[in-house]
């Protein structure tokens, strides 16, 4: 008998990592999390699995970011000691036996890779900022155990990042560790800076071949932090100053691959200043001439990650046409081309065969290879839930929308979908503004649940979305709310006209830019009958509390010193006379990107208009819900809301 999926469901299926090949392609390790419901704690446990897809468990506790030694015997990885704890850098053999530590620091070790001769292994290393050794950073975390004081001081304008602060928080330093004594030496002493292309440092450095020296991405030293910039940097192995690669300075530089003779650099690079969806152009940097060529100029899809296959053949993938594909280049500037493959394929990593990750809006993700071209799925974790599970059938249909475009709409069914009856919508509409809803399985935002609680769920990529072009996305700089709400009723007018949707019974939800969409289009329409914003922009104006605010004029339409005008003209809260939707606001207490403010602002409002609402509030999250507690309570919140308006 066929269950429908739930939010607890969801949390009980494995949730399967990136897998990292070993040098001869012939098998992976796999990181699989699970989450104990009882703790509220996930696990991470590794997995050898082959290319026939045998899969073997290779460690029984907690266990991630593993990376594999040129010799592909032993297996690095990060856990920690004691619960709770730092995760230090671990190794153990691939055929099994106990895993070793490696380091015993303050704050841990982020993320590793193997020395090409296997003798060690370069760490990404948190330390407090101010506190640059390991031994400063210790005694500081030990001393504010004891303090009383919680005062922050800054005068930079960048100081918070996503969740977290940036003023007192961590900066990751390189670590040279010695894979036999665990002896840790770092190779950028008194470094102040980020270094990562998003405060996050995984994948964000490489080795050359030779083992001589080292490519990261570095936050570019700015006089007062007016915005992050990033560019890429070289440090000799023996460590010292980085030094930045090439004189000239674009808008971001990112994610740095040494090519296999060592010669030259691939790394993507955007060129506009405070224009976060500036299409990625994958660019080779010759190291002996100085010289960088951008390779994808002519190519108008956005490069998200890229390896090398051989030394002139390069894998990379991209968002294109409302999936993630992979593509196939060349370092001479050939133009991408498509590998073949239906769903969604994540994340390449070449090794004789190209190992990745493949799901879709109806399977969760799994292991996949490519092999002479052909794609095809090798693990099955979560096989056995899915098999006890009914999942809703999906479709695409394509509406014309502003400006006479074809707009994609992803459809998710409810199980027992009948088209000869009528059923409630909700429309999921996406943030951003510049993202998409790809072809993928989301963990937080699942459209399967949504469906499985009865409702035909739609997806609408409205302008602004990426994975159709440069001018696509680009189309609602300075007017978030005119053309993206067009399309969403454009594809509301369709889908009624199907026959099997009730006009009566439909319902928007966002986060978000969607939470900004979704309150927009209360304020213009009394069409829907609830309304749910998770973490929305409602007021324009409050963004300058943002943690990032380079470039907001360009989203929002203007400065407010110059023309408030412009500003108000799209934002919500500035235009709620005629609000009368029934609404959900729910927010963290810890989002630095949409503030808290900006939920408390719409239910305050919509409060004292009288209009039906309801505030859900996590003191303990940020932008996004990651807790398995939190998380189903959410789904509950949000099904609830829908099944009591709507």
């Amino acid at each position: 008998m066929s269950n429908p999926l739930t939010a607890t469901t969801l949390w009980q299926m494995s949730r399967v990592g990136q897998p990292v090949p070993l040098p001869d392609g012939s098998a992976a390790v796999v990181p699989v999390t699970t989450y104990d419901l009882d703790t509220n704690k996930p696990t991470t446990q590794l997995h050898r699995i082959e290319r026939d897809g045998t899969t073997t468990p290779i460690t029984t506790r907690d266990a991630t970011h593993p990376a594999i030694n040129p010799a592909g015997d032993t297996v690095s990885f990060v856990r920690s000691v004691a619960d709770d704890g730092a995760k230090q850098l671990h190794v153990m053999e691939l055929g099994g036996g106990e895993a070793r530590p490696l380091t015993d620091l303050p704050l841990g070790v982020a993320e590793s890779k193997w020395l090409p001769d296997g003798s060690g292994l370069i760490a990404v290393v948190p330390l407090l900022r101010g506190f640059l050794t390991p031994d400063e950073t210790k005694t500081e975390l030990d001393e504010r155990k004891t303090r009383h004081l919680s005062a922050i001081a800054t005068e930079e304008r960048v100081y918070r990042y996503w969740r977290r602060w940036l003023v007192s928080g961590q900066l990751h330093h390189l670590f040279h560790i010695d894979a036999a004594t665990g002896a840790a030496i770092d190779l950028t002493p008194g470094l102040e800076r980020l270094c990562s292309s998003e405060a996050d440092p995984v994948g964000t450095f490489d080795i050359s071949p030779d083992g001589l020296q080292i490519a990261m991405t570095l936050e570019v030293a700015l006089e007062g932090r007016p915005y992050l910039q990033f560019a890429i940097h070289t440090l000799p192995i023996t460590g010292g100053t980085p030094a930045q690669l090439t004189p000239e300075l674009p808008a971001q530089q990112r994610r740095p691959r040494y090519s296999p003779d060592g010669d030259s650099l691939l790394y993507g690079v955007q060129l506009e200043h405070g224009y976060y969806a500036d299409r990625v152009r994958l660019t080779r940097h010759d190291l002996a001439t100085g010289k960088s060529t951008i390779l994808t100029e002519d190519w108008d899809e956005s490069a998200a990650g890229w390896e090398f296959v051989d030394q002139e053949s390069v894998v990379l993938s991209a968002e294109h046409r409302g999936r993630n594909c992979l593509f196939t280049t060349d370092t001479a500037g050939t133009p991408p081309v498509k590998l073949e493959a239906a769903n969604s394929w994540h994340g390449p990593a070449a090794a004789g065969v190209i190992w990745c990750r493949t799901e879709s809006a109806d399977r969760p993700p799994e292991v996949g290879v490519i092999e002479n071209g052909v794609a095809r799925q090798v693990s099955t974790f979560n096989e056995s839930t899915l098999a006890e599970l009914e999942i809703g059938a999906v479709d695409t249909i394509h509406v014309p929308g502003a400006d006479g475009h074809n707009i994609e709409v992803k459809l998710v069914f409810p199980p027992g979908f009948d088209a000869s009856k009528q059923w409630p919508l909700l429309h999921n509409i996406h943030g951003g503004p510049h993202g998409l809803v790809n072809d993928d399985w989301h963990w937080r935002w699942n459209t399967q649940v949504m469906a499985a609680a009865g409702y035909v769920v739609a997806s609408v990529n409205f302008h602004g979305s990426t994975s159709w072009g440069e001018d696509f996305t680009g189309s609602i700089r300075g007017e978030w709310g005119n053309k993206t709400y067009t399309d969403v009723m454009a594809a509301t007018d369709a889908l009624i006209e199907t026959g099997y949707i009730d006009e009566n019974r439909m319902a928007i939800a966002g986060g978000s830019y969607g939470g900004y969409l979704v309150t927009w289009i209360t304020t213009q329409t009394d069409h829907f009958k609830a309304s749910i914003c998770h973490a929305g922009v409602t007021d324009l104006l409050g963004q300058w509390a943002s943690d990032t605010t380079e470039g907001r004029e360009k989203a929002i339409g203007g400065l407010p010193w110059e023309n408030m005008d412009a500003v108000q003209r799209w934002s919500p809260l500035a235009n709620t006379a005629n609000i009368v939707t029934p609404t959900l606001v729910m927010h963290g207490e810890l989002d630095y990107r949409v503030v808290i403010t900006q939920g408390l602002s719409l239910y305050g409002i919509l409060q004292h208009k009288g209009v039906p609402s309801r505030l859900v509030y996590f003191p303990d999250e940020g932008h996004w819900i990651q807790t398995p507690a939190n998380s189903i309570h959410w789904y509950s919140e949000f099904i609830g809301w829908l099944e009591r308006w709507v």
